[in-house]
């Protein structure tokens, strides 16, 4: 895909944030770069800082820590959704957590320093402002509604929301990250996955009582 291509989507999918006219589109996309990712490759890692923010063209990245050696994974971003390690992003600290493409990815992204530039653009300034408000809004609800699905609900629970609104997730990541996610071991979603989609058998009406099997 080349820039161009991927430039018009990336206007096309912030327009539900915030829409630029021509002009200040062409100020704006000048800030603007495009990231490609090798699979496992970082976005992000700790100890560094997280300078850009991206917005996924293709691809998927996996948020996770390493904890005792095991990566535990806590989140992932797909397409047009927004990728960055944001507190690293906003305060210039060093990131918490990695942040790594499962498969090449391609990204939208600007920096902590064109972010500064265009505040202080007159052209792009209010409408900066308006959109590093809504981006951060957006990062606070999926903090917000990954708490409360851990506080509110069981496993199996959280399992069957994942299915029925984010099931490019099941089809395209391997079960241990998924399993991480869900805050369960691998063995657990297998239980889960088993209960839920092993169809249930239906005795025969016309079957003797010796023929039917449960």
């Amino acid at each position: 895909m080349d820039n161009l291509t991927a430039f018009n989507i990336y206007r096309t999918q912030i327009e539900k944030y915030i829409v630029f006219n021509e002009e200040e589109w062409a100020a704006f996309k000048d800030h603007l770069a495009v990231k490609t990712l090798k699979k496992k490759q970082n976005f992000a890692q700790p100890g560094l800082v997280c300078n850009d923010i991206g917005f996924v063209i293709s691809g998927s990245v996996r948020y996770f820590n390493v904890v005792n050696g095991e990566e535990i994974t806590s989140y992932f971003s797909f397409e047009n959704e927004f990728v960055s390690s944001y507190k690293s992003f906003l305060t210039l600290t060093p990131a918490l957590n990695y942040i790594q493409a499962l498969e090449p990815t391609l990204l939208v992204t600007f920096s902590q320093k064109s972010m500064q530039q265009m505040l202080a653009n007159p052209l792009l300034a209010h409408k900066m402002e308006r959109f590093g408000r809504l981006v951060a809004e957006f990062y606070l609800i999926c903090y917000e509604d990954r708490m409360s699905s851990f506080i509110n609900k069981t496993p199996e629970e959280r399992y069957m929301d994942l299915f029925s609104t984010r099931r490019d997730i099941l089809q395209r990541m391997p079960q241990h990250y998924i399993a991480h996610f869900l805050g369960i071991t691998p063995v657990s979603l297998s239980r889960i996955k088993r209960r839920i989609l092993e169809p249930v058998k239906v005795p025969n009406p016309n079957a003797s009582p010796t023929e039917i099997q449960y």
